[in-house]
């Protein structure tokens, strides 16, 4: 996994909107699809215009993002 900078807002009841990411030292504007929570935290899809479908992991011992798989040509069906 790798760490990545999110810019977000948290709703009352814990749920999450990602409103941008950083990647390689560039933010870029994303769009949001599902998200669910788990042992590991609070995972979300989310998309650049123009790129592969991310799932991005909130851990919640850290606060810290991260992207799972890693990988940035990774696609989701």
């Amino acid at each position: 996994m790798i760490a990545v900078s999110v810019e977000c807002t948290f709703a009352a009841d814990g749920r999450v909107q990602v409103r941008r990411m950083a990647v390689d030292g560039r933010w870029q504007v994303v769009e949001q699809g599902r998200q669910w929570q788990d042992q590991a935290g609070r995972h979300v899809l989310v998309m650049a215009p123009g790129g592969p479908v991310r799932e991005l992991l909130l851990r919640p011992e850290t606060l810290s993002w991260e992207i799972v798989d890693g990988r940035p040509d990774t696609h989701l069906v």
